[in-house]
């Protein structure tokens, strides 16, 4: 599957660059707008991210979501300030099928550990962002010295079997994916499910990803620069389908 990102900043949606939140541009004012444009492509699935969620730690574009899930019936996964079980319990009260956990993961086993096993895997997708192979976390704020593969070991005898793996030097830049470790990690953890994010530029992109058995991606900028458009998301995605 391909997930088009919805990116929301103080209830508009937003594309940063290299996750830089003082390096933005306003692509929505009306981020529900957007979610009834992709809805109307049936694109089947859609990312979203509370970047001020994931700047303070708490939820704060939950009225956008609210409004959002209304206007959309695909598959919504959520990340952004999810750090705690009332958080989770309230997304998917809300109708969010799957919520991302990120810089939880490190500062909170326990409690991803219990999210998963109330949830199961299905509903808990585990966020891990970073450059060079080390986690970052808190809106990639803050570099740490602790290795993708080892954080996702860890999570991973926990029960987690889906991970969006950001590399953060790349995302927002259409550089390309970071295909090396994308694949390395893939290989390293068969049983799980390796969401690749960060510098996908086209359908030429997905293609070279499937080929190295990473099967699911999520598209920001490209999606917003043209260079992959909605129809051909919605016609990937129902191959799959």
């Amino acid at each position: 599957m391909i997930f088009p990102a919805i990116d929301l900043q103080n209830g508009q949606s937003v594309r940063l660059f290299q996750g830089d939140f003082n390096q933005r541009t306003l692509i929505d004012q009306s981020p529900a707008t957007q979610a009834r444009r992709f809805e109307a492509a049936q694109v089947g699935c859609l990312h979203l991210v509370d970047l001020d969620g994931a700047k303070t730690g708490k939820p704060q574009n939950a009225a956008v979501i609210t409004s959002i899930r209304q206007d959309f019936s695909g598959l919504l996964e959520l990340g952004g300030g999810i750090r705690d079980l009332t958080t989770v319990a309230y997304y998917l009260n809300l109708g969010i099928d799957r919520v991302i956990i990120g810089s939880a993961v490190l500062s909170d086993p326990e409690f991803v550990k219990a999210a998963l096993k109330k949830y199961g895997a299905a509903k808990i997708v585990i966020g891990i962002d970073g450059q060079n192979g080390q986690v970052a976390v808190n809106g990639w704020l803050e570099q740490t010295q602790t290795k993708m593969a080892a954080l996702i070991g860890q999570v991973a005898a926990a029960g987690a079997k889906i991970f969006v793996v950001t590399d953060v030097s790349r995302d927002g830049t259409l550089q390309g994916p970071n295909l090396k470790l994308l694949t390395e990690l893939q290989q390293q953890f068969k049983d799980c499910t390796i969401v690749a994010s960060g510098g996908i530029r086209d359908l030429a992109d997905i293609r070279q990803l499937r080929q190295h058995q990473i099967q699911n991606a999520i598209v920001g900028k490209a999606l917003f620069t043209g260079s992959i458009t909605l129809k051909e998301i919605a016609e990937v995605n129902a191959d799959v389908g």
